[in-house]
């Protein structure tokens, strides 16, 4: 298996910033070179664009919780109540606004009794991923040591700025542990004695959870129900539990990729108690997973994905077609959706999101789906973003999966060792399209060419989205062409281009990473743009994905 070093190249930060330098702003004068033209429409309002489409997702898997965020109170790790540091700080960078948790898979056999009281009275459990965990690994991964819980967890949101959405177990958990959860977390001070518990831990006052999932991956690890089962039990979860003066938004455990039986059985039987059942459901959660890169010879789950590290041109362009997928779903799922709520009341959730590689390019051994991060992965993210952002009025949330140590994560971290992640660097850069009105972008621009095992093959050239901010312009673009650069015509209708900033993520190598010894071998640029006109000329560098922040006049 090809390891992580056989990848990392000398002075790769240096080649970074050249390239950088070499396509660099145009003039509006040099317009007549162009390929490609982007107009922005400012009067084509799309909707607003939820800041929790910028979620994340956090698992008790492999070295998520514990070594990613969790580092205990006494450690010498510079922490935060026991929660690293460093995290915390980059997560504050990036405005991380909702952060799901404790799955995936490990909600549907966890018990959020175990994870609260006294941390020494707090029993060990056998992890839902136990089995998968290989001989070496740390004894936490494997066997749950619940340190941290609800509460520690909660914290870490507060920390963070960001809202909790906590993943209830539908499958293995009766209703009333539901129920006593939600009363354990917003029940106010003093009122209930599972406040007086949440205070003996730490926290008097209630957490005020809004976002619970009802369940996780109910079509499978879930519970293995049918959707009209699932239907029937979401009803029977929800139908009371207590508000606190709070909205409660509760959301359905989804589809997988294309099951569009699982969606309409879903919300058919849902309604069969009558049509404003579906005035229950807040959203309805995606899960969808870049992983099949076998170029249509096989479906095997094992066999069918491609390495994270050691790839080609092809390779790279087959993921960003995987990811290219997520649009279709968004508007198959809506469609269907519709059909027993053409009011659209209820929202979907992509709270799964992402590539999913082979083992064996952990930074950090024996870390169970730990995977390299590299700039392939950025440009995925950024398109995938985008995506998100030409749909605000179908997407109510998102979250990448998973934060750190595991699968497109934004971190990597390893004991006193931390750094950021190239899909890192794209949250920080997309942040600034959180609020903003999304606005239509037209992109025109040659595809790109190449060839699929011995035949021509094509795919988009450039795409990206617009938001508008009072009078100022946030743009964010991918160029998925690993060696050509494309030269932009940009124009926004009915006004003119002030001053602003432009900001790449790229480099001359495709398989640039960051590690704990190089961790800025990747790392985003900036430089000021002076626009000042009704067309403004740029030129997008290949394999990359900027972000142009402009004053509009």
């Amino acid at each position: 298996m090809l390891r992580r070093r056989d990848f990392i190249r000398d002075g790769l930060a240096g080649a970074t910033a050249v390239l950088i330098t070499k396509y660099a702003c145009l003039p509006a004068r040099a317009a007549d070179a162009t390929d490609s033209h982007i107009e922005i429409l400012p009067e084509e309002v799309l909707g607003t664009i939820s800041p929790n489409i910028y979620g994340h997702f956090t698992e008790n898997l492999g070295g998520v919780i514990y070594d990613g965020i969790w580092v205990g109170e006494d450690s010498k790790i510079p922490n935060v109540h026991g929660i690293r540091s460093e995290l915390v700080d980059e997560m504050r960078k990036i405005h991380a606004p909702v952060i799901r948790y404790p799955g995936g898979c490990f909600a549907d056999s966890y018990d959020w009794k175990d994870g609260v009281g006294p941390a020494s009275s707090r029993p060990h459990r056998t992890n839902f991923w136990a089995d998968s965990e290989e001989p070496g690994g740390e004894a936490s991964h494997k066997y749950d040591p619940n340190r941290f819980g609800t509460n520690e967890f909660t914290q870490f949101c507060k920390l963070i700025g960001s809202e909790p959405y906590l993943a209830a177990n539908l499958r293995s958990l009766p209703a009333e542990d539901f129920y006593r959860w939600v009363e354990y977390c917003n029940s106010p001070a003093g009122s209930t004695t599972l406040a007086d518990l949440r205070a003996a831990g730490g926290s008097a006052e209630p957490f005020n959870v809004k976002f619970w999932g009802v369940g996780n991956e109910s079509w499978g690890c879930g519970g293995n129900f049918t959707p009209q089962e699932y239907a029937a039990e979401f009803r029977r979860f929800t139908t009371w539990a207590p508000r606190y003066g709070q909205k409660l938004s509760f959301i359905g455990s989804g589809p997988n990729d294309d099951a569009w039986n699982w969606t309409r059985g879903f919300f058919e039987e849902l309604v069969r108690k009558g049509k404003q059942e579906v005035r229950s459901v807040y959203g309805w959660a995606l899960h969808y997973y870049a992983w099949n890169l076998s170029r249509g010879r096989t479906n095997n789950w094992f066999e069918g994905k491609g390495e994270a590290l050691k790839f080609d041109a092809v390779d790279w362009y087959e993921l960003l077609r995987q990811g290219d997928v997520m649009e279709s779903l968004i508007e198959g799922h809506w469609q269907i959706m519709g059909e027993n709520d053409p009011e659209h009341f209820v929202k979907l959730v992509v709270d799964e999101w992402g590539p999913w590689y082979k083992p064996g390019s952990e930074l950090t051994p024996h870390n169970q789906l730990e995977q390299m991060i590299t700039l392939r992965d950025a440009v995925f993210s950024g398109a995938t973003l985008d995506t998100f952002n030409r749909h605000p009025e179908k997407i109510a949330m998102a979250a990448c999966a998973q934060l750190i140590n595991c699968l497109n994560s934004l971190y990597l971290a390893h004991e006193d060792r931390f750094c950021v992640t190239p899909v890192g660097h794209v949250f920080g850069m997309y942040a600034a399209h959180q609020g903003g009105q999304a606005v239509r972008a037209n992109f025109s621009a040659p595809n790109v060419s190449y060839v699929r095992d011995g035949k021509p093959a094509t795919f988009w050239g450039l795409k990206g989205s617009a938001s508008i901010h009072a009078k100022d312009l946030v743009l964010t673009v991918v160029n998925p062409h690993v060696s050509e650069a494309r030269a932009a015509e940009i124009t926004v209708r009915g006004t003119r281009f002030g001053s602003g900033t432009a900001t790449t993520l790229t480099s001359s190598d495709i398989h640039a990473h960051n590690t704990f010894e190089q961790r800025d071998a990747i790392v985003p640029a900036t430089k000021n743009v002076q626009a000042n006109a009704k067309v403004f000329a740029y030129t997008f560098p290949p394999a990359s994905v900027t972000k142009l922040a402009i004053a509009l006049d």
